[in-house]
């Protein structure tokens, strides 16, 4: 049975300290001059075990801390060896992803001589060949990028001791289980396997049954894949006045730093270019841009030089910065697993966050798919000119559910939504509205399931 090391203890417990965790003085330094005071669940949980030298198949979600939860271990462990191969590979899903992970283990490494290298493509391969033949205690990589470098012989991994796979989930995902098999069997038999995911589905466990050796499974995600610290609502809006609902929802807002997620490249694209003429500190980011492009607007967003970046869910997902405040799903996510990831790049470490959603008359469905997944009914929000029109539902229809007119739970009362903004928004010329109550009597609820 899985062990669950992130129950609460009670208000009284005094927080856990890295002090409890056996770890080398210039380690405590490392995480002192870092800005650590507390482990959070994951990383009390991990570290220890993965300090035994234990296989660990960790399910946490992303902004929990993992990331340190298995550098410390391998900067601890750590073994200079005069060998090409890597001590530690890291694999991951996204270029971003591995870059922060990179970053990481440099911050924990201090007063280390450990010598840290990405790989990812987007790059020129030359230059990371040439990093590696000055040699690499830690390698960070795709999976892609990873196997090619294996293929030209520039990477050999006969002597890894430790490998992790971080967001193993996501990796399966878009496609990488074959280049993460290949690779995995490339590695020594006799190894540490350290395995973390949002997620443990059947192809995990498969995963882990395989190429794991009696692994020490830790369960950190939370009973629903609600975040309690992030408030969620909706609006019901049409594609064409979706643009004007975003601009009148950030003057409300004013985010400190905002994520607005596409489903496309082409729509983040063209939101770009029209929010760009409206405002400052606006910056994109999807897959077909140039890597040396991306990693400028990922240092612009993390200097908080870009406040407001626009990106796809596969660029999105490696995104890991603690100032964002708000999300916004200009685009309804195509799955429900992907609204939690992406809803996930606020309230990162406990912090509080927000998250907007846009949902059109035609996706009712999609929104309660998500109310189902996290266990949480959102809470309808409007903005004054882009409020929703009521409609009768037949009480013979079942469920009870109406895009643009959703029957409220039975016994249940109104929410109170967020404070609408004070100016009404002019309705289109030639527009003609549908017959409503008068405003004062208009009800606000949430939706039923």
């Amino acid at each position: 049975m899985p062990t669950d090391p992130s129950a609460p203890q009670g208000d009284g417990a005094a927080k856990p300290s890295f002090d409890d965790i056996d770890l080398s003085p210039t380690m405590r330094e490392s995480l002192r001059k870092a800005g650590y005071e507390h482990p959070s669940p994951v990383q009390s949980g991990v570290i220890p075990v993965a300090l035994s030298g234990k296989d660990v198949l960790g399910q946490a979600r992303t902004g929990t801390g993992k990331t340190a939860s298995f550098a410390i271990p391998i900067l601890e462990r750590f073994e200079e060896s005069k060998s090409k191969s890597p001590f530690a590979i890291v694999l991951a899903p996204t270029r971003e992803l591995a870059v922060q992970v990179r970053d990481e283990f440099d911050k924990l490494a201090h007063g280390r001589k450990i010598r840290s290298v990405p790989l990812y493509g987007g790059k020129p391969i030359k230059t990371q060949i040439n990093k590696l033949e000055r040699g690499a205690d830690v390698v960070v990589g795709t999976p892609g990028r990873v196997l090619d470098l294996l293929g030209r012989g520039a990477l050999t991994l006969d002597d890894v001791k430790i490998v992790v796979l971080d967001e193993a989930d996501r990796m399966l995902d878009i496609g990488f289980r074959p280049d993460i098999e290949k690779i995995l069997r490339r590695c020594p038999k006799q190894r540490q396997t350290l395995l973390l995911s949002a997620t443990v589905d059947p192809a995990i466990e498969r995963l882990s049954k395989r190429y794991m050796i009696d692994p020490v499974t830790l369960d950190f995600s939370p009973k629903t894949k609600g975040v309690d610290t992030i408030e969620q609502f909706y609006f019901t809006v049409d594609n064409a006045r979706k643009f004007d609902l975003l601009q009148k929802l950030l003057d409300r807002e004013q985010p400190k730093q905002a994520i607005v997620f596409c489903r496309t490249k082409r729509m983040v694209d063209r939101l770009h270019v029209k929010l760009s003429r409206k405002r400052q500190g606006v910056a994109c980011m999807h897959g077909d841009m140039a890597q040396n492009v991306r990693d400028r607007v990922m240092k612009q967003f993390r200097a908080e030089e870009v406040k407001l970046l626009i990106a796809t869910d596969v660029v999105g997902r490696g995104i890991d910065v603690s100032s964002i405040s708000h999300i916004v799903n200009y685009d309804i996510p195509e799955s429900a697993d992907d609204y939690v990831h992406r809803v996930g790049r606020t309230g990162r470490m406990g912090r509080e966050g927000v998250a907007f959603t846009f949902v059109n008359s035609e996706q009712g469905s999609e929104l309660t798919r998500i109310e189902q997944l996290i266990n949480k009914l959102l809470t309808r929000d409007e903005i004054e000119g882009f409020e929703t029109v009521e409609s009768v539902v037949p009480k013979t229809q079942q469920p009870a559910v109406q895009f643009f007119g959703m029957a409220p739970p039975t016994g249940s009362s109104p929410p109170t939504p967020r404070p609408a903004e004070p100016e009404a928004e002019p309705e289109a010329a030639g527009e003609q509205a549908p017959k409503k109550a008068p405003p004062k009597k208009k009800k606000k609820h949430r939706r039923a399931l």
